[in-house]
């Protein structure tokens, strides 16, 4: 492998191949950078970051027009400034996707089936749910699962020999999740592997990888409907991806976090390198680069 000189080239290849999308990376930004930081960040810092990955000025405000529209994120205005923070409602939504990026990854417990007359397509999407037929869904029975209205039945895989995990393989288009922690994998090993062995980047290219591996990782995590064990194939690649994750986000964190102090503004002045919640993600990362 030839490693790339300090600072200089590392960005450029991490964005080979991916298409970055505005809107994609604001929300992506917001989630790993602004609200575990109080939530509100102003526009010309944004600006600034996604300048850096390739996303022009014009991008980004037509962008976070959008999503102001769509109700994620909500304009202050400070004389000529421009601020903005996470709308009231989407906080859920963040929080669930935050926990299931950064928190302990539990496997699923058996699964649940739901009779859910009238359910929308979209809604079966949003909690990756797995279509049995009319009106009724499969699912892995996950502590985060949202409530669903209708009837719930827990499956008690123990009885009936494999033949449920067997079937519910089926139902999910595994080979695509596995083909993007594969791609995942090949793009940021590489990187894991130069900072281990003492590589260093400039503290702003620290900040842009780690978006750029939250967004690709975050872009199959959401998606994914994280099957039990017995029912994922015997190479699935979901467990290396996760560990990648966590220990190439953790090495980026030092250099990406003190530049956010030194040059990323909210509302009060600059941004914080930690809070009690930027913490516990490390800590719970931690707990999960052994090999």
């Amino acid at each position: 492998m030839s490693v790339a000189l300090p600072g200089t080239t590392w960005l450029p290849l991490l964005q080979q191949g991916l298409t970055i999308r505005a809107p994609a990376m604001i929300v992506t930004i917001y989630g790993d950078i602004v609200v575990p930081r109080g939530g509100v960040l102003w526009m010309g810092t944004l600006v600034e970051i996604c300048a850096r990955l390739g996303i022009s000025e014009t991008l980004v405000r037509t962008a976070v027009s959008r999503l102001v529209a769509a109700e994620q994120l909500v304009g202050e205005r400070d004389g000529r400034r421009s601020y903005y923070r996470l709308a009231s409602g989407a906080r859920t939504e963040f929080a669930a996707a935050a926990r299931l990026l950064y928190g302990p990854q539990a496997e699923a417990d058996g699964f649940l089936i739901h009779h859910a007359p009238g359910l929308s397509d979209e809604v079966a999407r949003r909690f990756r749910l797995g279509r049995m037929g009319p009106d009724l869904y499969l699912r892995p029975n996950h502590p985060e699962n949202a409530t669903l209205s209708g009837l719930t039945f827990s499956a008690d895989v123990m009885k009936d020999g494999g033949l449920l995990a067997e079937y519910a393989a089926t139902l999910w288009d595994l080979g695509s999740f596995a083909d993007e922690y594969r791609a995942m994998i090949d793009l940021f090993s590489p990187l894991s592997a130069a900072l281990e062995q003492g590589e260093t980047l400039l503290p702003a290219d620290a900040v842009s990888a780690r978006l750029l591996l939250v967004q690709v990782y975050r872009a199959v995590l959401l998606r994914d409907p994280r099957l039990p064990a017995d029912a994922l194939p015997l190479d699935w690649p979901g467990l290396a991806a996760r560990r990648l994750f966590a220990r190439l986000y953790r090495s980026l964190s030092p250099l990406a976090d003190a530049h956010i102090a030194a040059r990323f503004e909210g509302r009060d002045g600059h941004l914080p390198a930690e809070t009690a919640e930027t913490a516990a993600r490390l800590q719970s990362l931690s707990l999960e680069t052994a090999d």
